[in-house]
């Protein structure tokens, strides 16, 4: 058995508050760029443009993301990096409104969002070491959320008090305190090794350090495909609720919608390190069936609820599955990739199986709702988590590894 990392409290700690203030440097994008190059006099094709395009990048940089992480000495240097190039980002946006910046800009923040989420589980499965990953990336998930909730608070206040370009300045101040609490980890604490998923062998062995053979490993693929019914269910639920909720009662909408953003977060700041231990103490695949089944019911509840109040309590279904797959989704990689070599790029291809999930959702749902109405748009929604959840429970093996 391999003998368990003992990680300094500094670099812990570090850690904590990487994750934290990185949360609030990504916060300042998405909706806010909308509003403030609205705000710039630009028309919505416009910016669906520049949208598409960061949302394309992201996508395709999926995989070649975990490879470059695979192939850094130093996990520490790729994140700096690519915080460093976040930050540069936002202060393009902030300064130079004109549309081949913000283009670059849109480029810039997609391709380096690519290496800083597989750098971020790298480092963490290089810190603690995969038999305790599960109980660390619940205390990340944990400090990920809360940042998103004192990101929005303090930069939705700095758009409203001062500008929208605000926003994108008060981003790029927060990348410093990230770069500091990067700095509090310690690089020989991070073995670089175990970040990408090595194990010591006393021979090469070509077939067990494989792209290809990783690429065919059917625990994998299945996964994958799971995750990619997640979002095809998940990503157009809000979305198509918070115009359902306008619908209902246009003037309290912003109140709800916001309340149904906030709802799930303090969910997943709640449970998610409860998920991270329940997922070794009882295997992956019950918490994965329990995540799924919560996107079930609350598919079914949207289309059967009416009153735009109660769809605020049942965002805590959202809560619960945002809790379980932001643990499970590095966790299972890990397992099923950990003595290849490739575990960032195994994140990039479940990673591509999300963007493309999220991207087909929007559209199908939308098309559904057009034709036959929101309640079958949800069902429909419904029915594709269901699927997902039976693929779990029929095929997909247990990964969870007690000793390694």
């Amino acid at each position: 058995m391999m003998m368990m990392p003992m990680p300094s409290r500094q670099s812990l700690r570090g850690l904590d508050w990487f994750i934290f203030f990185l949360a609030d440097v990504q916060t300042g994008f998405g909706p806010f760029i909308a509003v403030y190059l609205t705000t710039q006099k630009w028309t919505q094709a416009q910016i669906g443009l520049v949208l598409s395009i960061g949302g394309v990048v992201g996508l395709i940089g999926q995989m070649p993301g975990g490879a470059i992480v695979d192939a850094a000495r130093s996990e520490r240097l790729v994140a700096a990096l690519a915080v460093t190039t976040i930050a540069f980002a936002a202060l393009c946006y902030a300064a130079w409104p004109i549309f081949p910046v913000v283009i670059t800009a849109a480029v810039l923040h997609a391709a380096a969002s690519c290496v800083l989420g597989p750098a971020i589980a790298a480092i963490t499965l290089g810190l603690v070491g995969p038999v305790a990953m599960g109980e660390r990336l619940g205390r990340n998930a944990r400090f990920a959320s809360l940042g998103n909730g004192v990101a929005a608070a303090v930069m939705g206040t700095a758009g409203y008090l001062i500008s929208s370009r605000s926003v994108f300045l008060v981003t790029f101040a927060l990348a410093i305190p990230a770069l500091l609490a990067l700095a509090r980890i310690r690089e020989e604490e991070v073995d670089a090794s175990r970040c990408h998923g090595s194990v010591p062998r006393e021979a090469p062995e070509a077939k067990a350090t494989s792209v290809f053979s990783l690429m065919r490993q059917r625990p994998l693929l299945i996964f994958a495909g799971s995750v990619l019914l997640l979002q095809l269910a998940n990503a157009a639920m809000l979305p198509l609720m918070a115009g359902v909720v306008t619908t209902r009662s246009s003037q309290w909408a912003p109140v709800l919608i916001a309340a149904c953003i906030i709802v799930p977060q303090a969910i997943v700041a709640l449970v998610s390190p409860s998920v991270g231990a329940k997922a070794q103490a009882w295997g992956r695949r019950p918490i994965l069936l329990l995540g799924l089944a919560a996107l079930t019911v609350r598919g079914v509840l949207f289309a059967v609820v009416h009153d735009p109040y109660l769809l605020v309590a049942v965002q805590i279904f959202d809560g619960v599955t945002a809790a379980v797959f932001s643990v499970m989704v590095p966790l299972i990689v890990a397992d099923v990739a950990f003595g290849t070599g490739h575990f960032n790029l195994a994140q990039g291809i479940v990673g591509t199986a999300t963007g493309i999930g999220a991207s087909l959702s929007t559209v199908l749902a939308g098309y559904i709702s057009d034709k036959f109405g929101s309640s079958v748009a949800f069902m429909s929604l419904a029915c594709i988590a269901a699927l997902g959840l039976a693929l779990i429970a029929l095929i997909m093996p247990e990964t969870r590894r007690s000793a390694y």
